[in-house]
């Protein structure tokens, strides 16, 4: 799968795979929105698997919304995509599947001086409690709600999802190498459930200095090309 990005700035890396990796393993169907789309990746590799899927998504940079309309056309993926912040976008239907790979990094971290990477890795541009209040409101009854996360804030995302009356039903921490802290969570939440949180095997991204065999799996099965432009 053929997929145009920015020359220089922000790029999509191995937590979109792991997460469209992670999506796909709840065989989505129906109304799915993509959030703070990027250049399209988790959205479109998921619509591409699980052809019942009915693909939007929201992005506000001007440079990803032009590289995710050209990257659903190459691939001939139908998509519906809105330019907008996420906190004004407005639906009237409802959603079976939100997911996102949103802003996470919080006001302590080292900030980037890049206008676009700063927009999509922090989340000053995209508050915790307004992005999942949000997405909340805009699930239909038994509606998911996937995505990830900075592992080090999971307990701030279960408590905003619990006070948007959503409940976490599974969980997977993934780690870089076996050693090391978690570096990011994968979360699927539910509207209207009453089901206990499954927390997942960790997933391990290295092997020594090696991808580890289910990482290796996750990058085959996405079969993604890169092709850098300037815009």
């Amino acid at each position: 799968m053929l997929f145009y990005q920015p020359d220089s700035g922000y790029r999509y890396n191995s937590d979109s795979l792991f997460l469209y990796n992670f999506i796909s393993s709840f065989k989505p169907r129906g109304r799915m929105l993509d959030v703070g789309a990027g250049s399209g990746v988790v959205g479109l590799l998921v619509a591409r698997d699980n052809p019942k899927v009915e693909l939007s998504a929201v992005e506000k940079q001007d440079v990803f919304t032009f590289l995710a309309q050209k990257n659903a056309e190459v691939n001939q993926i139908p998509y519906t995509l809105h330019q907008c912040d996420f906190l004004d976008y407005k639906d009237e239907k409802g959603f079976d599947y939100i997911v996102s790979n949103p802003p996470f990094y919080h006001e302590g971290a080292s900030r980037s001086s890049d206008k676009m990477v700063h927009t999509a890795r922090y989340n000053v541009h995209l508050p915790l409690e307004k992005f999942i209040s949000k997405a909340a409101a805009l699930l239909r009854s038994q509606g998911h709600f996937i995505f990830c996360y900075d592992a080090q804030q999971f307990s701030l995302l279960c408590a905003a999802i619990e006070n948007a009356k959503l409940r976490v039903v599974d969980v997977q921490f993934v780690h870089s190498k076996r050693d090391r802290k978690a570096s990011i969570v994968l979360i699927h939440a539910r509207k209207n459930s009453k089901s206990l949180m499954k927390v997942w095997p960790p997933f391990f991204a290295f092997e020594g200095e090696s991808y580890s065999p289910e990482a290796a799996a996750i990058y085959t099965k996405a079969r993604t090309h890169t092709l850098r432009c300037q815009i």
